[in-house]
Protein backbone atom coordinates (compact mmCIF):
# COMPACT_ATOMS: atom_id res chain seq x y z
CA UNK A 1 0.00 0.00 0.00
CA UNK A 2 1.54 2.77 -1.20
CA UNK A 3 -0.58 6.47 -0.19
CA UNK A 4 -3.49 3.78 -0.42
CA UNK A 5 -4.91 0.81 2.07
CA UNK A 6 -3.82 -1.72 -0.29
CA UNK A 7 -0.68 -0.77 -1.58
CA UNK A 8 -0.59 -3.33 -5.02
CA UNK A 9 -0.95 -2.70 -8.71
CA UNK A 10 -3.81 -3.60 -10.98
CA UNK A 11 -4.73 -4.42 -14.45
CA UNK A 12 -6.16 -1.02 -15.06
CA UNK A 13 -9.13 0.04 -17.83
CA UNK A 14 -8.01 3.35 -18.08
CA UNK A 15 -8.92 5.38 -21.45
CA UNK A 16 -9.92 2.51 -22.49
CA UNK A 17 -6.69 0.18 -22.85
CA UNK A 18 -6.12 -2.62 -21.61
CA UNK A 19 -2.81 -2.83 -19.52
CA UNK A 20 -0.16 -4.45 -21.00
CA UNK A 21 -0.25 -7.27 -18.72
CA UNK A 22 2.78 -9.90 -18.72
CA UNK A 23 1.43 -13.28 -17.72
CA UNK A 24 4.93 -15.93 -16.61
CA UNK A 25 5.04 -19.36 -15.57
CA UNK A 26 4.40 -19.96 -12.18
CA UNK A 27 7.66 -22.04 -12.00
CA UNK A 28 11.26 -21.58 -9.90
CA UNK A 29 14.04 -19.49 -11.16
CA UNK A 30 17.23 -20.41 -10.72
CA UNK A 31 19.69 -17.20 -10.21
CA UNK A 32 23.15 -17.07 -11.25
CA UNK A 33 25.27 -13.91 -10.95
CA UNK A 34 25.48 -11.30 -11.88
CA UNK A 35 22.81 -9.79 -12.48
CA UNK A 36 21.78 -6.32 -14.41
CA UNK A 37 20.75 -4.41 -12.11
CA UNK A 38 -18.58 5.52 -6.65
CA UNK A 39 -21.54 5.53 -8.76
CA UNK A 40 -24.44 3.08 -7.96
CA UNK A 41 -23.59 0.88 -10.79
CA UNK A 42 -20.85 0.21 -12.95
CA UNK A 43 -19.06 0.02 -16.41
CA UNK A 44 -17.70 -2.65 -18.33
CA UNK A 45 -14.54 -1.91 -19.33
CA UNK A 46 -14.69 -0.51 -23.46
CA UNK A 47 -13.29 -3.97 -25.54
CA UNK A 48 -9.78 -4.29 -25.35
CA UNK A 49 -7.35 -7.36 -26.52
CA UNK A 50 -6.67 -10.31 -23.78
CA UNK A 51 -3.19 -10.50 -23.75
CA UNK A 52 -2.19 -14.48 -23.85
CA UNK A 53 1.71 -15.78 -23.11
CA UNK A 54 2.63 -19.07 -23.72
CA UNK A 55 4.37 -20.48 -20.78
CA UNK A 56 6.36 -23.44 -19.96
CA UNK A 57 4.41 -26.15 -17.62
CA UNK A 58 3.67 -26.12 -14.52
CA UNK A 59 1.60 -28.86 -12.66
CA UNK A 60 -2.10 -29.19 -12.50
CA UNK A 61 -4.65 -29.12 -9.74
CA UNK A 62 -6.36 -32.45 -9.77
CA UNK A 63 -9.90 -30.28 -9.89
CA UNK A 64 -9.12 -28.61 -13.42
CA UNK A 65 -8.99 -25.22 -12.86
CA UNK A 66 -8.93 -24.22 -16.62
CA UNK A 67 -11.46 -22.27 -18.87
CA UNK A 68 -10.75 -21.09 -22.50
CA UNK A 69 -12.40 -16.88 -22.16
CA UNK A 70 -14.23 -14.39 -20.07
CA UNK A 71 -17.74 -13.57 -19.91
CA UNK A 72 -18.78 -10.60 -21.73
CA UNK A 73 -18.81 -7.56 -19.26
CA UNK A 74 -21.84 -5.43 -20.70
CA UNK A 75 -24.46 -8.11 -19.23
CA UNK A 76 -23.36 -7.64 -15.69
CA UNK A 77 -23.25 -5.08 -12.94
CA UNK A 78 -21.72 -4.16 -9.82
CA UNK A 79 -24.64 -3.39 -7.79
CA UNK A 80 -24.77 -1.84 -4.63
CA UNK A 81 -25.60 -3.90 -0.97
CA UNK A 82 -25.06 -0.86 1.39
CA UNK A 83 -23.80 2.30 1.95
CA UNK A 84 -22.26 4.11 4.60
CA UNK A 85 -19.42 2.12 6.16
CA UNK A 86 -16.08 3.82 7.21
CA UNK A 87 -13.36 2.98 5.19
CA UNK A 88 -13.82 -0.98 4.22
CA UNK A 89 -10.72 -3.23 4.08
CA UNK A 90 -12.04 -6.02 4.64
CA UNK A 91 -15.40 -8.25 3.37
CA UNK A 92 -15.60 -11.51 5.50
CA UNK A 93 -18.57 -14.62 6.07
CA UNK A 94 -18.46 -16.52 9.21
CA UNK A 95 -19.01 -20.11 7.54
CA UNK A 96 -22.15 -20.81 9.69
CA UNK A 97 -24.75 -20.49 7.57
CA UNK A 98 -26.45 -17.42 8.39
CA UNK A 99 -25.63 -15.41 5.26
CA UNK A 100 -24.56 -12.55 7.12
CA UNK A 101 -21.29 -10.70 5.81
CA UNK A 102 -18.42 -9.03 8.20
CA UNK A 103 -17.09 -6.10 7.24
CA UNK A 104 -13.79 -5.16 8.93
CA UNK A 105 -13.36 -1.20 9.65
CA UNK A 106 -10.17 0.30 9.28
CA UNK A 107 -10.62 2.22 12.58
CA UNK A 108 -11.30 -0.59 14.69
CA UNK A 109 -14.71 -2.34 13.99
CA UNK A 110 -16.57 -4.81 12.64
CA UNK A 111 -20.14 -4.73 10.92
CA UNK A 112 -22.36 -7.23 9.91
CA UNK A 113 -24.48 -6.99 7.31
CA UNK A 114 -27.57 -9.26 7.59
CA UNK A 115 -30.71 -9.26 4.69
CA UNK A 116 -28.96 -6.44 3.12
CA UNK A 117 -28.85 -4.16 5.81
CA UNK A 118 -26.29 -3.16 7.93
CA UNK A 119 -27.16 -4.16 11.75
CA UNK A 120 -26.85 -0.74 13.83
CA UNK A 121 -24.44 -2.22 16.30
CA UNK A 122 -21.01 -3.33 15.40
CA UNK A 123 -19.99 -6.88 15.80
CA UNK A 124 -16.89 -5.98 17.53
CA UNK A 125 -15.55 -2.31 18.50
CA UNK A 126 -11.70 -2.77 19.47
CA UNK A 127 -10.74 0.74 18.82
CA UNK A 128 -9.53 1.79 22.17
CA UNK A 129 -6.44 -0.42 21.06
CA UNK A 130 -6.37 0.27 17.39
CA UNK A 131 -3.34 2.53 15.88
CA UNK A 132 -4.85 4.09 13.26
CA UNK A 133 -3.29 6.93 11.95
CA UNK A 134 -0.92 6.03 9.13
CA UNK A 135 -3.07 5.14 6.02
CA UNK A 136 -1.80 1.24 6.02
CA UNK A 137 -2.76 0.94 9.38
CA UNK A 138 -5.68 -0.21 11.61
CA UNK A 139 -7.96 -3.50 11.79
CA UNK A 140 -7.43 -4.65 8.94
CA UNK A 141 -8.13 -8.07 8.71
CA UNK A 142 -10.27 -11.25 9.84
CA UNK A 143 -10.88 -15.12 9.74
CA UNK A 144 -13.63 -17.22 11.01
CA UNK A 145 -12.03 -20.40 12.55
CA UNK A 146 -13.27 -23.44 10.47
CA UNK A 147 -15.46 -24.49 13.52
CA UNK A 148 -16.41 -21.10 14.30
CA UNK A 149 -20.54 -22.39 14.43
CA UNK A 150 -19.47 -24.74 17.44
CA UNK A 151 -16.54 -22.75 19.03
CA UNK A 152 -17.29 -19.06 18.25
CA UNK A 153 -13.68 -17.93 17.11
CA UNK A 154 -12.43 -15.87 14.94
CA UNK A 155 -9.53 -14.10 14.28
CA UNK A 156 -8.02 -10.29 13.71
CA UNK A 157 -5.08 -8.70 12.12
CA UNK A 158 -4.40 -4.96 13.55
CA UNK A 159 -1.93 -2.55 14.30
CA UNK A 160 -1.90 -1.43 17.97
CA UNK A 161 -1.68 2.15 19.59
CA UNK A 162 2.58 1.70 18.90
CA UNK A 163 2.15 0.74 15.37
CA UNK A 164 3.05 -2.74 16.04
CA UNK A 165 1.18 -5.60 14.60
CA UNK A 166 -0.88 -8.04 16.37
CA UNK A 167 -2.71 -11.41 15.70
CA UNK A 168 -5.15 -12.11 18.18
CA UNK A 169 -8.49 -14.12 18.54
CA UNK A 170 -11.88 -13.19 19.94
CA UNK A 171 -14.93 -15.30 20.73
CA UNK A 172 -18.67 -14.36 19.58
CA UNK A 173 -21.25 -13.99 22.56
CA UNK A 174 -22.98 -17.42 23.46
CA UNK A 175 -26.07 -15.39 23.86
CA UNK A 176 -26.34 -12.83 20.81
CA UNK A 177 -24.68 -14.00 17.69
CA UNK A 178 -24.23 -10.88 16.50
CA UNK A 179 -21.86 -9.52 19.00
CA UNK A 180 -18.03 -10.50 19.63
CA UNK A 181 -16.86 -9.68 23.60
CA UNK A 182 -14.08 -7.05 23.25
CA UNK A 183 -12.37 -8.36 26.38
CA UNK A 184 -12.21 -11.86 24.87
CA UNK A 185 -9.04 -11.20 23.26
CA UNK A 186 -6.06 -13.39 23.21
CA UNK A 187 -2.95 -12.18 21.78
CA UNK A 188 -1.12 -15.06 19.78
CA UNK A 189 1.26 -12.99 17.88
CA UNK A 190 2.60 -9.30 18.00
CA UNK A 191 5.55 -8.01 15.48
CA UNK A 192 7.09 -4.99 16.06
CA UNK A 193 6.87 -2.47 12.83
CA UNK A 194 9.73 0.00 11.89
CA UNK A 195 7.40 2.17 9.83
CA UNK A 196 3.91 2.97 9.56
CA UNK A 197 3.40 1.59 5.99
CA UNK A 198 3.92 -2.08 4.29
CA UNK A 199 1.69 -4.33 7.63
CA UNK A 200 -0.20 -6.84 5.21
CA UNK A 201 -2.96 -7.68 7.16
CA UNK A 202 -4.59 -10.46 5.31
CA UNK A 203 -5.65 -13.91 7.00
CA UNK A 204 -7.05 -17.00 5.66
CA UNK A 205 -7.62 -20.28 6.82
CA UNK A 206 -6.44 -22.66 4.35
CA UNK A 207 -7.50 -25.98 3.47
CA UNK A 208 -4.82 -27.64 5.78
CA UNK A 209 -7.06 -25.83 8.74
CA UNK A 210 -3.66 -23.44 9.32
CA UNK A 211 -3.90 -19.72 9.99
CA UNK A 212 -1.96 -17.88 7.03
CA UNK A 213 -0.95 -14.30 7.91
CA UNK A 214 0.62 -11.95 5.19
CA UNK A 215 2.81 -9.70 6.67
CA UNK A 216 4.71 -6.54 4.35
CA UNK A 217 8.32 -6.28 4.86
CA UNK A 218 8.23 -3.44 7.68
CA UNK A 219 7.89 -0.43 5.06
CA UNK A 220 9.95 3.09 4.21
CA UNK A 221 10.82 2.36 0.61
CA UNK A 222 12.59 -0.21 -1.02
CA UNK A 223 12.57 -2.76 2.03
CA UNK A 224 16.22 -0.76 3.76
CA UNK A 225 16.21 -3.25 6.25
CA UNK A 226 16.36 -6.47 3.61
CA UNK A 227 13.26 -7.92 6.14
CA UNK A 228 11.87 -9.95 3.03
CA UNK A 229 14.94 -12.04 2.44
CA UNK A 230 15.98 -12.46 6.50
CA UNK A 231 14.78 -15.44 7.77
CA UNK A 232 14.66 -14.44 11.27
CA UNK A 233 12.39 -12.11 10.70
CA UNK A 234 8.43 -12.39 10.21
CA UNK A 235 8.25 -9.09 8.49
CA UNK A 236 7.99 -9.74 4.17
CA UNK A 237 6.64 -13.28 4.84
CA UNK A 238 3.24 -15.43 4.43
CA UNK A 239 3.26 -17.15 7.73
CA UNK A 240 1.46 -20.43 8.84
CA UNK A 241 0.22 -20.49 12.34
CA UNK A 242 -1.48 -23.92 14.19
CA UNK A 243 -4.13 -21.90 15.96
CA UNK A 244 -5.58 -25.19 17.32
CA UNK A 245 -2.32 -25.88 19.08
CA UNK A 246 -1.62 -23.80 22.46
CA UNK A 247 1.19 -21.86 22.13
CA UNK A 248 2.11 -22.69 18.84
CA UNK A 249 4.93 -20.21 16.96
CA UNK A 250 4.40 -19.28 13.59
CA UNK A 251 6.21 -20.57 10.86
CA UNK A 252 7.64 -19.12 7.88
CA UNK A 253 5.59 -20.46 4.85
CA UNK A 254 6.75 -18.58 2.34
CA UNK A 255 9.31 -15.12 1.68
CA UNK A 256 10.41 -12.43 -0.65
CA UNK A 257 6.88 -10.21 -0.12
CA UNK A 258 6.69 -6.44 -0.06
CA UNK A 259 3.09 -6.08 0.85
CA UNK A 260 0.26 -8.34 0.35
CA UNK A 261 -2.85 -6.54 0.41
CA UNK A 262 -5.03 -9.62 0.01
CA UNK A 263 -4.19 -13.27 -0.46
CA UNK A 264 -6.94 -15.97 -1.05
CA UNK A 265 -7.68 -19.38 -1.33
CA UNK A 266 -9.66 -21.00 -4.15
CA UNK A 267 -12.31 -22.40 -2.27
CA UNK A 268 -13.12 -25.51 -5.00
CA UNK A 269 -9.16 -26.31 -5.39
CA UNK A 270 -6.82 -24.72 -2.35
CA UNK A 271 -5.04 -22.85 -4.59
CA UNK A 272 -3.50 -19.59 -3.34
CA UNK A 273 -3.48 -16.47 -5.04
CA UNK A 274 -1.29 -13.96 -3.60
CA UNK A 275 -1.68 -9.92 -4.85
CA UNK A 276 2.00 -8.12 -3.63
CA UNK A 277 2.00 -4.37 -4.01
CA UNK A 278 5.28 -3.19 -6.12
CA UNK A 279 7.63 -0.25 -5.33
CA UNK A 280 8.68 2.02 -8.18
CA UNK A 281 7.42 -0.16 -11.19
CA UNK A 282 5.52 -3.65 -11.86
CA UNK A 283 2.39 -4.81 -9.50
CA UNK A 284 2.16 -8.38 -9.30
CA UNK A 285 0.23 -11.64 -8.60
CA UNK A 286 2.02 -15.00 -6.94
CA UNK A 287 -0.17 -18.29 -7.70
CA UNK A 288 0.62 -21.47 -5.64
CA UNK A 289 -0.78 -24.61 -6.66
CA UNK A 290 -2.30 -26.61 -3.81
CA UNK A 291 -0.18 -29.15 -2.08
CA UNK A 292 3.06 -27.11 -2.71
CA UNK A 293 5.08 -27.50 0.26
CA UNK A 294 6.48 -24.51 2.39
CA UNK A 295 9.59 -22.31 1.36
CA UNK A 296 9.02 -20.40 -1.47
CA UNK A 297 10.76 -17.15 -1.92
CA UNK A 298 8.74 -14.51 -4.41
CA UNK A 299 12.30 -12.67 -4.83
CA UNK A 300 11.77 -9.30 -3.50
CA UNK A 301 13.54 -6.79 -2.78
CA UNK A 302 15.89 -8.57 -5.24
CA UNK A 303 13.23 -8.40 -7.56
CA UNK A 304 10.10 -6.66 -8.33
CA UNK A 305 8.14 -8.38 -10.29
CA UNK A 306 10.12 -10.32 -12.83
CA UNK A 307 12.83 -7.56 -12.83
CA UNK A 308 15.77 -6.83 -11.14
CA UNK A 309 15.64 -4.47 -8.64
CA UNK A 310 18.35 -4.30 -5.53
CA UNK A 311 21.28 -5.85 -5.46
CA UNK A 312 22.68 -9.87 -6.34
CA UNK A 313 21.00 -13.00 -6.09
CA UNK A 314 22.86 -15.51 -4.37
CA UNK A 315 24.53 -18.02 -6.97
CA UNK A 316 22.27 -21.04 -7.06
CA UNK A 317 19.18 -19.24 -4.92
CA UNK A 318 15.65 -20.54 -6.33
CA UNK A 319 12.82 -17.87 -6.78
CA UNK A 320 9.01 -18.22 -7.89
CA UNK A 321 8.20 -16.04 -10.30
CA UNK A 322 4.54 -13.83 -10.10
CA UNK A 323 2.02 -15.19 -12.63
CA UNK A 324 0.86 -12.05 -13.70
CA UNK A 325 3.21 -8.64 -13.29
CA UNK A 326 1.84 -5.23 -14.65
CA UNK A 327 3.48 -1.56 -14.85
CA UNK A 328 2.77 1.40 -13.19
CA UNK A 329 2.26 3.80 -16.34
CA UNK A 330 -0.71 1.30 -16.17
CA UNK A 331 -2.02 1.35 -12.52
CA UNK A 332 -0.28 2.25 -8.89
CA UNK A 333 -1.67 -0.07 -6.40
CA UNK A 334 -3.51 -3.78 -6.73
CA UNK A 335 -5.48 -5.21 -4.52
CA UNK A 336 -6.11 -9.14 -4.83
CA UNK A 337 -9.21 -10.77 -5.03
CA UNK A 338 -11.32 -14.36 -5.62
CA UNK A 339 -11.84 -17.27 -7.91
CA UNK A 340 -15.79 -16.71 -8.40
CA UNK A 341 -16.94 -20.42 -7.21
CA UNK A 342 -20.88 -18.89 -6.97
CA UNK A 343 -24.05 -20.77 -8.48
CA UNK A 344 -25.98 -17.65 -9.33
CA UNK A 345 -23.72 -16.75 -12.54
CA UNK A 346 -22.32 -19.72 -13.51
CA UNK A 347 -20.36 -18.03 -16.72
CA UNK A 348 -17.85 -16.71 -13.67
CA UNK A 349 -16.57 -19.61 -12.45
CA UNK A 350 -12.56 -20.14 -12.48
CA UNK A 351 -12.18 -16.18 -12.84
CA UNK A 352 -10.20 -14.77 -10.68
CA UNK A 353 -11.49 -11.00 -9.72
CA UNK A 354 -8.85 -8.39 -8.58
CA UNK A 355 -8.65 -4.46 -8.93
CA UNK A 356 -6.11 -1.68 -9.30
CA UNK A 357 -6.89 0.82 -6.00
CA UNK A 358 -5.92 3.81 -8.20
CA UNK A 359 -8.02 3.42 -11.52
CA UNK A 360 -10.54 1.72 -9.76
CA UNK A 361 -10.35 -1.15 -12.93
CA UNK A 362 -11.93 -4.70 -11.75
CA UNK A 363 -9.87 -7.27 -13.63
CA UNK A 364 -10.01 -11.15 -14.30
CA UNK A 365 -7.08 -13.45 -14.85
CA UNK A 366 -8.20 -17.25 -16.00
CA UNK A 367 -5.35 -20.42 -16.72
CA UNK A 368 -6.79 -21.73 -20.42
CA UNK A 369 -4.49 -24.51 -20.14
CA UNK A 370 -1.17 -25.58 -17.90
CA UNK A 371 0.60 -22.91 -19.75
CA UNK A 372 -1.32 -20.39 -20.26
CA UNK A 373 -2.80 -17.64 -18.09
CA UNK A 374 -5.15 -14.87 -19.62
CA UNK A 375 -6.00 -11.58 -17.99
CA UNK A 376 -8.15 -8.88 -19.43
CA UNK A 377 -10.19 -5.71 -18.36
CA UNK A 378 -13.46 -5.95 -17.06
CA UNK A 379 -15.06 -3.35 -15.11
CA UNK A 380 -14.43 0.69 -14.93
CA UNK A 381 -15.82 1.40 -11.32
CA UNK A 382 -14.30 5.19 -10.64
CA UNK A 383 -13.92 4.13 -7.10
CA UNK A 384 -11.46 3.20 -4.88
CA UNK A 385 -11.37 -0.97 -4.51
CA UNK A 386 -9.66 -1.80 -1.25
CA UNK A 387 -11.17 -4.92 -0.94
CA UNK A 388 -13.11 -7.90 -2.42
CA UNK A 389 -15.42 -10.76 -0.78
CA UNK A 390 -17.30 -13.77 -1.04
CA UNK A 391 -20.31 -14.58 1.00
CA UNK A 392 -21.53 -18.09 1.41
CA UNK A 393 -22.48 -19.32 -1.56
CA UNK A 394 -19.45 -18.14 -3.20
CA UNK A 395 -21.22 -14.81 -4.62
CA UNK A 396 -18.67 -11.80 -4.86
CA UNK A 397 -18.67 -8.24 -3.52
CA UNK A 398 -16.08 -5.57 -3.59
CA UNK A 399 -15.71 -2.05 -1.00
CA UNK A 400 -15.11 1.17 -1.85
CA UNK A 401 -12.72 2.38 0.46
CA UNK A 402 -13.92 5.99 -0.25
CA UNK A 403 -17.83 5.90 0.18
CA UNK A 404 -18.13 3.15 2.64
CA UNK A 405 -20.44 0.86 -0.12
CA UNK A 406 -20.26 -2.38 -0.76
CA UNK A 407 -21.22 -3.74 -4.36
CA UNK A 408 -21.86 -7.23 -5.84
CA UNK A 409 -21.90 -9.10 -9.31
CA UNK A 410 -24.95 -9.05 -10.61
CA UNK A 411 -26.57 -10.04 -13.93
CA UNK A 412 -28.20 -6.67 -15.52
Amino acid sequence: MNNNPARTRLLPATLGLFLSLVVVACIPRVVTPPVSSPPPTTSPSPDAPTVTLTLEPSPTSTDSPYRSDFPDPALYNWSPVVTGLEQPVDIQNAGDGSGRLFVVEKPGRIRIIANWLTLPDPFLDIRDRVGDAGLEQGLLGLAFHPDYAQNGYFYVNYTDVNGDTVIARFQASPDDPNRADPQSELILLQVDQPYANHNGGGLAFGPDGYLYIGLGDGGSAGDPAGNAQNSDTYLGKMLRLDVDTPNAAPEIWASGLRNPWRFSFDSLTGDLYIADVGQNMWEEINFILAGTPGGLNFGWDLFEGMHPFDGQPPAGQVFTSPVAEYSHTEGCSITGGYVYRGAELPEWQRVYFYSDYCTGNVSGMIRADAETWRSTSLFQTGVSVSTFGMDETGEIYFADFGSGMILRLTRR
